[in-house]
């Protein structure tokens, strides 16, 4: 496969999808499964603390749409929407790219939808966070506990504690999607929470450190120019490896990681869908991530729209 593009690195990491094929995920750190459990306690034993603060104008007119304020474990202040629609039949944890969002979701799939802007991110900025995704993903990035990654993983969890708590009914049918940086953070945080039903992880981020192996134009490029200078830094990335997270998921899970991608390396991304049980995985192969759409990518997303409707609906 050749794409035309006029960046001055490979967005294809020079790999096959052979190759790709054949990425294994990061190496686990000792204590990692610990790790990740222990901060997922610490989430769901913390009071929940939220707020309502309106009900907002929807584009979708047959969806309710709140807007709420939740207070995480550690004090942190997150923002939060969740869009209503009539008929629910269950719950969807949507989460997002390394953007800032300012609009609230709507409803997907029929199911009560929720968004949350993760700390120093859209509606959750705050003074001690840096917003600009370059600066966010090294924030805290001196340890483990400290690390930015954690907190934002703990950010979704307790949105979903919210979801739950104001909508009991979708506890039978949670499911999760997210892209990119909403993809990674999927495969960190469906590995520890029983929660979720099925989820759909598109083009995800956080991959095995071969990612740092290669120029890209996200986040990662971030991280990698910084271990270049700070190579200690790579031992608190590794407790944050989502391909490492990846193989404990055990929901039926779709993921789509792309051949060519400027933004997010592919090699991480295959890293990723490579570490997926094939129990419980279904593959769909971009040609192309964070770049123009092929004709084959057009009809791709139909098949993934296809899937997330039967996986994400209970008869």
């Amino acid at each position: 496969m050749t794409v035309a593009h006029d960046f001055p690195f490979d967005p294809s990491n020079g790999y096959t999808l052979e190759m790709l094929l054949q990425i294994a995920p990061g190496n686990e750190v000792d204590g990692f499964a610990e790790f990740w459990q222990n901060n997922y306690q610490q989430v769901m034993e913390a009071p929940l603390r939220y707020k309502v603060e309106a009900e907002v104008w929807s584009s979708v007119d047959s969806d309710k749409t709140y807007r709420i304020k939740f207070e995480n474990y550690d004090g942190q202040s997150i923002t939060m929407w969740i869009a209503r629609p009539e008929n629910s039949c269950g719950g969807l944890l949507q989460g997002q790219g390394y953007s800032n969002p300012g609009a609230p979701c709507v409803s997907e799939f029929g199911l009560t939808t929720a968004y949350a802007c993760v700390r120093g991110l859209g509606f959750s900025q705050c003074k001690n966070i840096p917003w600009m995704p370059h600066k966010h993903v090294l924030h805290g990035i001196d340890c483990k506990e400290n690390y930015i990654l954690r907190g934002v993983i703990a950010d979704q969890w307790m949105a979903a504690r919210v979801l739950l708590d104001m909508f009991p009914d979708t506890e039978e049918n949670l499911c999760y999607t997210g892209g990119s940086m909403g993809g990674g953070m999927g495969a960190l945080l469906l590995a520890w929470d029983k929660r979720f039903r099925a989820a759909y992880l598109n083009i995800p981020t956080f991959g095995s450190e071969v990612r740092f192996d290669h120029q890209s134009t996200g986040s990662g490029e971030a991280c990698r120019m910084y271990v270049l200078e700070h190579p200690e830094a790579l031992e608190v990335l590794r407790w944050f490896d989502a391909s490492a997270a990846a193989k404990y998921i055990s929901i039926p899970t779709a993921c789509a990681p792309a051949q060519f991608d400027p933004c997010v390396a592919p090699v991480g991304q295959f890293s990723i869908a490579n570490a997926l049980s094939d129990k419980i995985k279904t593959l769909f192969i971009r040609e192309v991530g964070h770049f123009a759409p092929t004709l084959h990518d057009k009809k791709l997303n139909e098949d993934i729209l296809q899937w997330c409707r039967k996986n994400f609906t209970v008869e």
